[in-house]
């Protein structure tokens, strides 16, 4: 069955990018000019996805404001003759999926997100994509799920290596066998082990190919790590009753969930951006220059100090 709907999580409170958050969604930050949410929602679209629900929390509105038309402001830049942003304006609109919202009455967890979905997915295999994480590859990641499920049809996470010591802030695989170059049999899906626990360094990251019988098990899914309903939890249970594969990732990701992700991706997309990147490349050389003689001074002087006694 052809892969055609997107579930993006978005219900989360933000409270790492607080004071922002209070009364903006954290999907709405802006790398550069662009909400993150539509970088996701641009993949969605390349893979071939047809319909996207959002799950909203409390105050996400403006997730939806931005994907609306905005008549007001269309006027203005059309009697203007701004025609380069009223494009950009009506690109956010005429996006080219279906776009349907519902919300997350609690934040009980990423799998208690998702159930909401399934009267959306009915009996179809369906994608999830959760908004911390950018991907960028030749093929979209979801499109290389996608690609994934048309062979096996089964479902199917994206992982990527990361460091051992940052294994406890993921979900992480227990790899049973390497099916054909990046394509993994797993044991056990484990939901942020103790680093000397993890059973591998293949991390969860945030895209998913999942076929509708997760839904029968997030109906009945207890409450794991951090008493919510996790979703890693289910797909480990799922796992028992049909095969389920990792894919590993090997393009660039963007971790925007964090204060340092999110500066780090907002400086290396601004360098390919076309209104910036003229200015904030000999910016970036000249600082770098300008650290590096104050670390060289600090160092100096602190070699200067006489030890003491």
């Amino acid at each position: 069955m052809k892969v055609r709907k997107a579930v993006i999580p978005a219900a989360g409170l933000g409270t790492r990018f607080l004071p922002a958050t209070k009364a903006l969604a954290k999907e709405m930050l802006p790398i550069v000019d662009k909400p993150t949410i539509q970088f996701i929602v641009e993949e969605a679209k390349k893979s071939g996805i047809e319909d996207i629900l959002i799950i909203e929390g409390k105050n996400k509105r403006s997730i939806e404001d931005h994907f609306d038309s905005a008549p007001e402001l269309e006027q203005n830049l059309e009697a203007k003759h701004k025609d380069a942003l009223l494009k950009m304006v009506h690109e956010t609109t005429d996006i080219g999926v279906n776009l349907f919202f519902v919300r997350q009455p609690y934040p009980r967890g990423l799998g208690d997100a998702v159930r909401l979905a399934k009267s959306f997915v009915g009996d179809e295999p369906f994608v999830v994509m959760l908004g911390d994480d950018l991907m960028e590859d030749e093929v979209p990641l979801t499109k290389q799920l996608i690609n994934e499920y048309e062979r096996t049809h089964a479902s199917i996470l994206a992982v990527k290596r990361v460091p051992h010591d940052e294994v406890s802030a993921y979900g992480v695989i227990d790899p049973n066998a390497e099916v054909h170059p990046g394509l993994f049999n797993v044991s056990r899906f484990v939901e942020k082990p103790a680093v000397e626990d993890a059973p591998s360094d293949l991390a969860i990251i945030g895209r998913y190919l999942l076929t509708p019988e997760i839904f029968d098990i997030l109906d009945n899914q207890k409450p794991g790590k951090g008493n919510e309903i996790q979703l890693t939890d289910a797909i480990d249970t799922l796992n028992k009753t049909q095969r389920v594969f990792a894919h590993e990732f090997t393009g660039s990701r963007y971790d925007v969930g964090n204060k340092f992700g999110f500066v780090q991706t907002t400086i290396e997309y601004g360098l390919t951006h076309p209104e910036v990147k003229d200015e904030l490349r000999p910016y970036l050389i000249k600082l770098a220059k300008e650290l590096a003689a104050e670390d060289k001074a600090q160092a100096a002087k602190s070699d200067s100090k006489p030890a003491k006694k």
